[in-house]
């Protein structure tokens, strides 16, 4: 159930009456598909082995351009750039050059042709880029470069214009980006490039140009990522609220607002950790929300005419492509992730809750109650506690309804979702509480909320868990070192040495470390304490380590490292590699084998008979084995 759920949505684009998005397959070893919705039906646009997926930055995003009938694509398996086509096979804009990585495009249709991020690893240096590719085939040719990292190029609907985003290391985009402006001249070179907004304080997410050519932008000046004009006023907020209209920039071509015509814009806001859709009246400045069943919108949208088409889901709808009228707020599902249908009687529906988190701060959470009415309530004991560290860190929980998070709920354990110190969703301020406290902070609120739960007799405190992914593995390595509340952990591909990372990881992460910890080698000292691998002698519980062997984010080697330093320290520990994986699981059968991994592990540590047969696993030094 859990890894048929697993589609992925990405990069919703309205053309014309056409809705196209890239869907995700891990039935298909992960491909991801381009899907047009056209009169009520759906057709994918590219044929097996095609798979629209970019690696820029790793993380890629922004693999699709669909505008004007052109679909242009960055292809997975051989990085080049094709176009698609109705009747023929994809066909090739860009040679073969190499370890040459696209990602979001823009059309110059004046000019016949895309502008995109080039990412080069032909040489010594990963070197980032604009450059513009002809519609009709050709090599790239450079636009603009210099800094370290650049995205969402745009070219003004009136084609006289392009705007950027630029950083350079050590900063991040959230942390703070550029925005510049350039005139394009009738050759196709830029003219006159001028800075608008933004600095290294100053975060620019997804500037946009409306129909009538107007530069939009979302900042975080007043620290909340907020809408803004750049007109003949200079910079002009279009609906100033205490309130996110932005995302961290981890994947390109995210979006959360979308123009229906010059004098309206459909936004998503983020208040508490819940998303909802709004409607800007920008000449009056009013803002009118849609009524909709969703408390999770985006990262993804677009719009047209009184059409929305986002990303959406909620804890009775798991994440869809949804459509929207905005006249009438009426909204339906053009695709579901998945086709599971989930009993009522077996549903948890979250409730977002706020604590005393690290140093007595407020941080925030989504709990889940066990769920299951085939179980009378007065035969079930306080329930053990999984608690849950998302990834990033500089990133947030959703609230759509997630197989995974129900696969534990009705098998009787509470769920704590955790938006610790560092996470989006709650301003600036709150995002800069992780600045140089990683390992500190997040950790230090995801005790607070399971000892939270445990005092006011929510859960049982003596049956405590903690699972994660990425940073969210971190979290749960330093938890089980540096803290004695859970009786068992699961990293999925951990962070376990900070300093070996920093010559071990990709370019857009290289100096992430530098805000989280401290500049090294100046805080050098910082990196060893963080580091769970140097203290695995205090571990109190046992640890589960999952890991895909191709990562190149968090290499295997942080997990093997990690293994090998608690079996010798006689630790209760398990490590399982995935082959053909990376940095998160895309293939069906080790998403689901990944999950069972993890209940078999947890169960066995906590005493708890499965009723049904699941594939044992190995456990040192609980099975009289090191």
């Amino acid at each position: 159930m859990v890894a048929r759920g697993g589609r992925r949505f990405e990069g919703v684009q309205i053309d014309g009456d056409d809705v196209l998005w890239i869907e995700g397959r891990p039935a298909e070893n992960g491909r991801c598909v381009i899907v047009r919705q056209r009169d009520g039906r759906f057709a994918d646009v590219i044929p097996p082995p095609f798979s629209a997926r970019s690696s820029v930055h790793e993380y890629g995003g922004g693999a699709m351009l669909a505008a004007q009938g052109i679909v242009v694509f960055s292809n997975g398996p051989d990085r080049r750039l094709y176009q698609a086509s109705e009747t023929e096979a994809p066909s090739a804009l860009t040679p073969d050059l190499g370890d040459v990585r696209y990602a979001d495009m823009a059309l110059d249709r004046a000019r016949e042709r895309v502008i995109c991020v080039v990412e080069d690893h032909t040489g010594s240096a990963v070197v980032n880029d604009l450059r513009h590719v002809p519609l009709g085939g050709g090599e790239p040719r450079t636009l603009v470069r210099g800094n370290d990292f650049y995205s969402t190029p745009r070219v003004s609907p009136d084609g006289r214009q392009l705007c950027w985003l630029t950083w350079n290391q050590p900063g991040m985009p959230w942390g703070g980006t550029e925005l510049w402006v350039a005139n394009i001249d009738a050759d196709g070179q830029l003219m006159q490039p001028r800075h608008i907004a933004g600095g290294t304080d100053e975060s620019i997410f997804q500037p946009e140009w409306s129909p009538d050519s107007t530069l939009y932008f979302v900042s975080d000046r007043t620290g909340w990522w907020n809408l803004y004009r750049a007109d003949g006023q200079g910079m002009t907020p279009v609906a100033p609220m205490e309130a996110e209209c932005g995302r961290p920039q981890w994947a390109f071509r995210l979006a959360t607002y979308a123009f229906l015509d010059a004098a309206r814009v459909a936004m998503t806001v983020c208040h508490d950790g819940a998303w909802r859709l709004t409607v800007v009246d920008v000449a009056a400045g009013r803002t009118d929300d849609i009524e909709l069943p969703y408390t999770s919108l985006g990262p993804f949208m677009d719009a047209a005419r009184d059409a929305v088409v986002l990303t959406g889901g909620g804890p009775r709808d798991p994440e869809s492509v949804v459509q929207v009228d905005v006249r009438t707020g009426a909204h339906r599902r053009l695709r579901p992730i998945s086709d599971i249908d989930i009993d009522e009687s077996m549903l948890s529906i979250p409730r977002h809750i706020t604590f005393a988190g690290h140093q007595g701060e407020t941080a925030h959470a989504w709990y889940y109650r066990p769920r299951n009415d085939a179980v009378p309530a007065g035969a079930l004991k306080k329930p053990p506690l999984l608690v849950h560290a998302h990834g990033g860190p500089t990133s947030a929980t959703s609230t759509d309804l997630d197989p995974k998070v129900q696969f534990w709920t009705s098998r009787g354990f509470a769920y704590l979702d955790v938006d610790y110190g560092g996470s989006t969703g709650y301003g600036r301020a709150y995002r800069s509480r992780l600045d140089a406290q990683m390992g500190i902070v997040d950790v230090g609120d995801c005790v607070a909320g399971a000892r939270h739960l445990a005092q006011i007799g929510e859960v049982d405190g003596a049956r405590m868990l903690i699972d994660g992914g990425s940073a969210g593995g971190y979290i749960v390595l330093c938890a089980m070192v540096f803290h004695d509340l859970f009786a068992a952990g699961a990293s999925y591909y951990g962070i376990a040495d900070n300093e070996a990372l920093l010559v071990d990881t990709h370019k857009f992460e290289a100096r992430y470390s530098d805000s989280l910890i401290g500049p090294y080698p100046e805080c050098r000292a910082a990196y060893y304490e963080r580091s769970p691998v140097h203290y695995v002698d205090r571990v109190h519980g046992a640890l589960l380590l999952l890991q895909g062997e191709d990562d190149v984010v968090v290499p295997s080697d942080q997990s093997s490292m990690m293994y090998d330093a608690l079996r010798k320290a006689g630790i209760p520990c398990a490590y399982i590699a995935f082959p053909g994986e990376g940095h998160g699981f895309r293939q069906a059968a080790n998403i689901a084998r990944s999950l069972e991994v993890e209940r078999y592990f947890f169960c066995r540590v906590l005493g708890i008979e499965l009723p049904e047969a699941i594939e044992p696993v190995r456990v040192a030094n609980l099975d009289g084995t090191g």
